[in-house]
């Protein structure tokens, strides 16, 4: 579609008025009428002209439809391209749940700060991570395996301990002790549970062997029945931390520990944007300490 045809159809909707579209517009009465003609010949009719209005055609709205959305490509694609304003524009990011949980606080707090900022946060493994950093449908992605990829930058982003998490009144001294209490599984539960109880309990006898008190996919309700004495669980740190109600619970201390390295994702090939540098800025005080 001609720019300069759409831009006159989306006024005369707006007017409603010939005349007026012309002088918004700067135009002569007549080049509006041509414009207009120019859309019908290809689209049908797109008004239906009363004697003091126009009515859109169904024509008329998808056309309206198609505009609008065309309007808020080009405000996208200006707002990725101005990357040197750390005050607006949009900053995307993707991380595991865990960290997603400690981050997303401080990322609404940025925008809280510069309104004009939109933050675009969404929790995804990471092979999903790597895709999106790589596709450019995110600029900022974190993950807890180093990719090899020659298109990207990976730094170490902080470090993060698996823990084991009781109820708050339980007491854990032996394997009969977890035994007793039940497993809460969640879609890494059983991978963590053993990393981290495999070299905590000599003669492991295999996470399986727990009885299994519930499961939850949602990183952030897993402490949930934890919490109510249901059983206890393994999960990182950063999700503990964000628990609303931790009086509730109790990180069962113990040697060796388990920690997994978090690394931040961006394109190789080009600087990151002043949005993105001051994002960083903000969500990594208080955990670029851990790294």
């Amino acid at each position: 579609m001609n720019p300069q045809w759409l831009a006159t159809f989306a006024a005369l909707v707006e007017l409603g008025n010939f005349t007026r579209t012309a002088e918004r517009l700067n135009l002569t009465q007549a080049a509006v009428s041509q414009h207009i003609k120019r859309l019908e010949e290809s689209l049908g009719p797109l008004f239906i002209r009363h004697p003091r209005r126009l009515e859109l055609t169904p024509a008329g709205h998808a056309l309206l439809d198609y505009q609008r959305e065309m309007d808020a490509a080009d405000h996208r694609l200006q707002q990725r391209l101005t990357g040197d304003d750390d005050q607006q524009g949009e900053v995307s990011m993707i991380t595991p749940g865990s960290i997603g949980l400690a981050l997303y606080p401080r990322l609404l707090e940025l925008q809280r700060a510069s309104p004009q900022l939109c933050i675009r946060h969404r929790f995804a493994p990471t092979r999903e991570v790597v895709e999106a950093v790589l596709d450019n449908r995110v600029e900022l992605g974190i993950v807890t395996l180093r990719p090899d990829d020659p298109r990207l930058t990976a730094s170490v982003f902080a470090r993060e301990a698996l823990e084991l998490v009781v109820p708050a009144e339980a007491r854990v001294n032996d394997w009969a002790d977890l035994e007793r209490l039940g497993f809460i599984d969640h879609p890494d539960g059983q991978e963590m549970a053993t990393r981290l109880l495999s070299r905590r309990f000599p003669g492991f006898p295999g996470v399986r062997s727990l009885p299994c008190r519930g499961f939850t996919n949602q990183i952030g309700l897993i402490l949930e029945p934890v919490a109510l004495g249901l059983g206890f669980t393994v999960l990182p740190q950063f999700a503990r931390e964000a628990f609303a109600y931790p009086e509730t619970i109790r990180v069962v201390a113990g040697e060796p520990t388990v920690v997994d390295t978090l690394w931040l994702l961006h394109r190789a090939e080009w600087p990151l944007s002043a949005r993105a540098r001051r994002v960083l800025e903000a969500i990594g005080a208080g955990l670029t300490d851990r790294a």
